[in-house]
């Protein structure tokens, strides 16, 4: 069990033990962990004398960057909680996540605070801004004005680390964002874990491309080198310029979602790029297909592998496998395999329901080898979102002795080997009058076909009633051809568990989720599939669809 500590503290002790050790690269700027850990206590004693009190809910919007490390562990040591949401979900989702999360103060870069004054994020609760950047016409604290503040007097990290931390927003991809709440605790077991598992050492360079991850590595004695790019569209990240920070620096570690894998690795592919001082190369946020591992690796010296973690922000590592393990399993059982449960977590699979489930018992697990629901529990598993009872009720269970159980809202099953395998998101199943098909199992029969990119499952119809149909997103080079949907279905009927399917639409570019550019949003998918069903039915038969002319 990790040490009860304030997060910011791994900062001091890295300092400490190697203080001249470049702590974050962001383009030309360069700053040791000596230096970031004093501008981490300047900055968190200026917070609290600008007003910012031990469990004052602060959100934090600072793209990527030195300014984001050192507020972000400012804010932790000076015993804020941080509230932090993708900037990507778009200006609805932020007004209603930011009101819902009710902070009283707000840091941003200039654009952030120009947007929270146009569109009112926040306006009811708000009462402290502070700008990384001009300080224009809204008012408040420059940096500089907290940098002076701080010079005054010190600012000791609290204590007491099972306060909130932080609360973390989730993408939203299949439902409205919620806000997990985190303490200290968490992330010090989030921190360990990651340590432990990937054998991090400090004194070597890493590229994340997700800026959460990006504060675990710091925290965790790598040396960050932040890439020139929208961090909200990662599949639209430059390749060649990844590939060459990644090769000056000799980055022994790369984070990246499916989607940035999928650039870099298809740029890698086509010019012959290796990239040989990677030791490990993560990615988690959706499901990691074969062909993109197997481009990935074509890049990387042979032993290296490419892991790909489960888990989800209230719950965040689950289990994680290897590329080499992925490629040793025996084809054709359904699902994606992510791995074995990661060492201080535990996996259940429960029988599927979409009611909240008060109490655990032994009476909800499935049968072994039966696809249902897959729940957690841990040291990293959050208690609640903020200030949501009825989604805290539905996604947790809870025992008499304290513990609490997650339910992931993941459908999957455990194989004899205890490995744990992914068959999609409960909510995005289709339940036909036969029975219920999982879209990740699914999908892959289709997805094997050379001229689709990607496949996505969805139903129409009322639940239990509903039918299937697929979507397909095809190859560049590929057109949409009756002789291309026969061999499609043909791919399904022999297929126990794609039989049923006997509808496949064409789309040019699936929708997808902003934080990873990777989830794809069957919600919309379904939408957009109903839509087309109904037009042809309305053609076929002469009546004019509904809403039409």
């Amino acid at each position: 069990m990790p040490e009860l500590k304030n997060i910011s503290s791994l900062i001091s002790e890295l300092a400490a033990a190697m203080p001249d050790r470049p702590a974050v690269i962001d383009g030309a700027r360069i700053i040791s962990f000596r230096d970031l850990d004093s501008e981490i206590s300047l900055l968190a004693a200026g917070l609290r004398r600008a007003g910012i009190t031990p469990g004052m809910r602060t959100a934090l919007m600072v793209p990527s960057s030195i300014e984001f490390v050192t507020l972000t562990f400012a804010l932790f040591r000076a015993g804020a909680v941080i509230v932090l949401i993708d900037p990507g979900i778009g200006s609805a989702n932020m007004r209603a996540c930011l009101n819902e999360a009710r902070p009283e103060a707000f840091v941003g870069v200039p654009k952030a605070q120009a947007a929270r004054l146009l569109l009112g994020w926040a306006k009811k609760s708000l009462r402290i801004f502070i700008t990384a950047g001009k300080k224009w016409f809204w008012g408040g604290f420059s940096l500089e004005n907290i940098r002076r503040l701080g010079a005054v007097t010190a600012a000791p990290a609290p204590e007491n680390t099972s306060e909130t931390a932080a609360i973390l927003f989730t993408s939203g991809s299949t439902g409205a964002p919620k806000g997990a709440v985190y303490t200290h605790l968490m992330f010090a077991a989030q921190a360990r874990m990651l340590k432990e598992y990937f054998k991090i050492e400090p004194g070597f360079h890493s590229v994340p491309t997700f800026p959460l991850f990006a504060l675990f590595d710091v925290a965790l004695g790598l040396t960050i080198v932040i890439p020139e790019m929208d961090f909200t569209r990662p599949a639209a990240v430059n390749p060649a310029m990844l590939a060459g920070l990644i090769r000056k620096y000799g980055a022994v570690q790369l984070f990246g979602s499916p989607a940035l894998l999928d650039t870099l690795s298809r740029y890698g592919e086509k010019r012959g790029t290796l990239l040989p001082s990677l030791k490990r190369v993560i990615s988690c946020g959706a499901p990691v297909s074969p062909a993109i591992i197997g481009r990935v690796k074509k890049m990387l010296a042979p032993e290296t592998q490419v892991f790909t973690p489960y888990g989800a922000t209230e719950a965040l590592p689950v289990s994680c496998i290897s590329s080499d393990e992925l490629a040793a399993l025996a084809p054709g059982l359904p699902g994606i395999c992510v791995g074995r449960t990661w060492e201080g977590m535990e996996t259940f699979i429960i029988k599927i329901s979409d009611a909240p489930i008060p109490l655990w018992s032994g009476k909800l697990l499935a049968r072994d080898g039966e696809i249902g629901e897959i729940t957690v529990k841990g040291l990293v598993v959050s208690r609640e979102y903020f200030g949501r009872g009825e989604s805290t009720a539905l996604a947790k269970i809870r025992c008499p002795g304290g513990e609490l159980y997650h339910r992931m809202g993941d459908t999957g099953w455990k194989d004899a080997a205890g490995r744990l395998w992914f068959c999609g998101r409960k909510s995005h199943r289709v339940t036909t009058p036969e029975g219920a098909l999982f879209t990740i199992p699914c999908e892959a029969v289709f997805n094997a076909h050379p001229g689709v990119r990607r496949a996505a499952l969805v139903g129409t119809g009322p639940a239990g009633l509903q039918t299937p149909v697929l979507c397909v997103e095809l190859e560049k080079g590929n057109e949409e051809r009756e002789s291309l949907t026969a061999e499609l279905l043909a791919l399904g009927a022999a297929h126990e568990r794609t039989k049923a399917i006997k509808t496949v639409l064409y789309h040019s570019g699936f929708p997808v989720d902003i934080r990873h550019n990777a989830k794809i949003s069957r919600e919309k998918l379904a939408a957009w599939a109903a839509m087309q069903v109904t037009s042809h039915r309305s053609q076929v038969t002469g009546q004019t669809p509904a809403g039409g002319a």
